[in-house]
């Protein structure tokens, strides 16, 4: 209702923060590296407005605003972070001015929204176009890498990237949609150089720093990167490498993310799939001898041929393939070899009983889902289904 009788609302407000604004966008990877990023900014003792919910279109985004918003329309604070969905930043782009603009990655992403990578590109650069002060970018994603070449100059660009062997040690790669030839120096930019589950080390300056990570994988530790360049283009001269690492290593999971929960008197860890890459680089990164998984996918996924691409194999053996297509993904994963013991279409049903099973030798017991199963799993098992009840 605000955005039809207030349209300059959403445009005002973010643009009227003292320190400015900072958009935090691309294909994957911008719920986790927003929170990063405003545990890094806060832990500086910066006072930071963020969309906490990861709501990153505009109703969301002005339902974020209105919570904090004064009957004036003022809300308090330093500087606004905000992740934002690349279709809808594209289109509001033109009203905003952020100070810094973060690029995560493109990847091939929602096909029924977002047709082919260049679309994605597309849309990426006319909001990096907006910045006034820094474009931060995955110096490893060719797209992004090509879009900074392109920028007219106005505003400077911060680059990070892996190493050489990090990049060696993903065999698959990252999910980019097309990955640089060659690997970023430190003295160009911050780079990744080594990841062990949920540590990793990054160069800073010339000095390696430890860092610890809400999950397992180089994609956590990739978003790591990415909130400690844009906390660094923030900052400008008042960033502090060791201050913001402290903050991000000690942040929980975001919502889904690989996060761990006691359910019933048992751990379970959710892994939330939302396009190939992430799917394929979070079986990648599943814990070795994982013995007890549930595979959800559900209504959000509309064409189930989206996911094919992924090489599932990794699993092994899935106990219960579940949600509304759940005979879809139990047949991608009889075509990559992985025993399915069962097919419940019946999501509810088939926690109930994977919950069940007695307590495994190796490993947690693990569901991966889409984003609409997620929401039905949460649901269901009582626990917060958005981010603000979780808090």
């Amino acid at each position: 209702m605000v955005n039809r009788i207030a349209p300059g609302f959403l445009p005002r407000t973010l643009n009227s923060f003292p320190g400015g604004l900072i958009i935090v966008t691309g294909s994957s990877g911008k719920s986790t590296t927003t929170k990063m990023l405003v545990a890094a900014l806060r832990a500086h003792g910066t006072v930071v407005f963020t969309n906490q919910s990861t709501a990153n279109i505009s109703q969301g985004l002005t339902s974020a605003l209105l919570e904090r918003a004064s009957l004036s329309g003022h809300i308090a604070g330093d500087i606004a972070v905000l992740e934002m969905d690349e279709g809808h930043g594209a289109l509001i782009a033109g009203s905003l001015t952020p100070r810094v603009v973060a690029l995560t990655n493109v990847m091939v992403d929602q096909i029924d929204r977002f047709h082919d990578s260049d679309m994605v590109a597309t849309m990426l650069a006319k909001i990096a176009a907006r910045a006034t002060g820094t474009v931060v970018i995955n110096a490893d994603d060719q797209y992004l890498t090509d879009l900074a070449a392109r920028l007219d100059g106005a505003a400077a660009v911060a680059r990070y990237g892996v190493s050489a062997e990090v990049l060696t040690a993903n065999p698959r790669g990252l999910g980019y949609s097309a990955t640089t030839a060659t690997r970023l120096g430190s003295r160009d930019g911050m780079v990744l150089t080594s990841v062990q589950g949920r540590r990793a080390t990054v160069s800073i300056g010339g000095v390696e720093y430890p860092l610890g990570l809400p999950a397992r994988g180089t994609h956590y530790a990739v978003d790591a990167l990415t909130a400690l360049c844009t906390a660094s283009a923030a900052l400008g001269g008042r960033f502090d490498p060791a201050l913001a690492i402290d903050a991000i290593s000690t942040i929980p999971p975001v919502f889904g993310r690989g996060e761990i929960v006691t359910v019933r008197g048992q751990q379970v860890e959710f892994v939330l799939v939302q396009n190939p890459a992430s799917f394929q680089l979070n079986v990648d990164s599943l814990e070795p001898g994982t013995e007890q998984i549930l595979v959800a996918i559900g209504s959000d996924v509309r064409d189930p041929s989206y996911f094919w691409p992924v090489n599932t194999s990794g699993l092994g053996r899935v106990r219960i393939a579940s949600g509304s297509k759940a005979h879809d993904i139990a047949l991608q994963l009889a075509y990559d070899d992985v025993v399915v013991d069962r097919i419940e279409p019946d999501l509810g049903l088939a926690l109930d009983d994977f919950l069940a099973l007695p307590e495994p030798l190796a490993g947690l017991k693990t569901i991966i889902f889409s984003a609409d199963s997620m929401r039905r799993t949460r649901a269901h098992l009582g626990l917060a289904t958005n981010k603000e009840e979780q808090e």
